[in-house]
């Protein structure tokens, strides 16, 4: 499940970033910050040990 996790992760990181940068080239720049925001969060975050008890 954790692989699956990390994919699933990875993928979502990717195609945020990609659609961000396509975003910018064509100039809609408030959704292309939203993107790249949200592709730094999605790999900056780690919930595997988040909620060991």
């Amino acid at each position: 499940m954790n692989k699956s996790h990390n994919l699933y992760r990875d993928i979502f990181t990717g195609l945020s970033f990609t659609v961000g940068l396509f975003g910018f080239m064509s100039g809609e720049f408030i959704i292309s910050t939203l993107l790249f925001g949200a592709a730094t969060v999605s790999s900056n975050l780690d919930f595997n040990d988040s909620f060991k008890a």
